[in-house]
């Protein structure tokens, strides 16, 4: 049976560039700072988002929290909203491992933060409360239907950051999906953050890793933080070689994916009792609701994988399927024959 495979771009495999690279990179031990293909790696990360430094390690979440515990002291707050990746999704570890306190704002639909209630969450100056140190952001925004935050955005959040002394970083988890969607270069929606995650296991297909960048003194921080958390790797060239063919081979064919995400957008607002405003598809995230009268999201979940066509059930309305490398324009056509065949019994 043939299955098409929509429950996250992080289900992509490395391409054969890719398989071809890691079995002939030059590896050392990257703790001493001695791996040539990792440092080939972060440098490149580096000058793609216009920072002075990168540091590689193995997962986005390891990424935002290395970043968190680098900006923050044990006491601190940092700014977020409420369905933020680093909030729902990462276990609360920066209260966990280092005892810094999330405040977070509503999200509004597109992913921002209202600038108003990022004011009025910032402490003042008192011996009751934790000090404000960091607003944090996520593009693309996940839980926002794969929203991108537009340069202009970013300028307003930066001005009102540096403000009140207060640090930006930025989960950039698919951040080149955003400069795709918004026909800018990804340094331009990283220029305003003091600091910033790509991920290089999401859209950009290699099998592990993210890389952060910032100005170098916070790298230095960071690399501490990383062996902190354990993420020291050692002949980690092996893998971050797949990293550099991401940055390389990988970006320019984003739009691929949005245009395969559109299309099902499309295809599901015509199927009777499902419901999605085509218009939100700005990348290659698609959240959908089912009507829980004619069938529940987690039933729509199951007879779909029966039938081969996987999506994630969010909630009991809600559903979400992303599109990536291994999607094509007959998979779409497949998956929204699938659907329509499961809706009508």
């Amino acid at each position: 049976m043939k299955v098409v495979d929509l429950r996250s771009d992080t289900l992509t495999r490395p391409t054969a560039a890719m398989r071809q690279a890691m079995a002939d990179a030059e590896v050392g031990d990257d703790v001493f700072g001695e791996d040539p293909t990792v440092i080939r790696l972060e440098k490149l990360a580096a000058e793609k988002l216009g920072k002075e430094a990168g540091l590689y390690v193995s997962s986005g979440t390891m990424g935002n929290l290395v970043s968190q515990l680098s900006h923050c002291d044990r006491g601190n707050e940092i700014i977020l909203g409420d369905q933020a990746h680093v909030f729902y999704y990462e276990q609360g570890g920066c209260a966990a491992v280092g005892g810094i306190m999330p405040h977070t704002v509503p999200n509004l639909p597109d992913g921002r933060l209202d600038l108003a209630a990022v004011k009025a969450a910032i402490r003042p100056a008192n011996d009751h409360f934790p000090i404000s140190r960091l607003i944090l952001l996520e593009n693309t925004h996940n839980r926002c239907s794969g929203s991108p935050l537009n340069v202009e955005y970013m300028q307003a959040v930066r001005k009102l950051a540096d403000e009140h002394d207060l640090k930006i970083h930025l989960d950039g988890a698919r951040l080149f999906n955003a400069a795709t969607s918004l026909g800018v270069e990804a340094r331009d929606l990283a220029a305003d953050a003091d600091s910033v995650s790509i991920c290089l296991s999401k859209g950009l297909a290699a099998p592990v890793g993210s890389v952060v960048c910032g100005r170098a003194e916070f790298i230095a921080r960071a690399r501490r933080n990383r062996k902190i958390v354990g993420g020291g790797m050692r002949q980690a060239g092996v893998i971050a070689a797949a990293g550099i063919i991401s940055l390389t081979e990988m970006t320019e064919r984003l739009g691929d994916d949005h245009a395969n995400a559109r299309k099902l957008a499309n295809g599901l607002a015509e199927i009777k009792n499902l419901s999605i405003d085509p218009e939100t598809v700005r990348t290659n995230i698609v959240f959908f609701e089912t009507d829980p009268e004619h069938m529940a999201a987690a039933e729509l979940e199951k007879r779909l994988d029966d039938n081969g066509v996987r999506v994630l059930a969010l909630g009991p309305t809600k559903l979400r399927a992303v599109t990536h490398y291994h999607i094509s324009s007959e998979d779409i056509d497949h998956a929204l024959d699938t659907f329509r065949n499961v809706m009508t019994g």
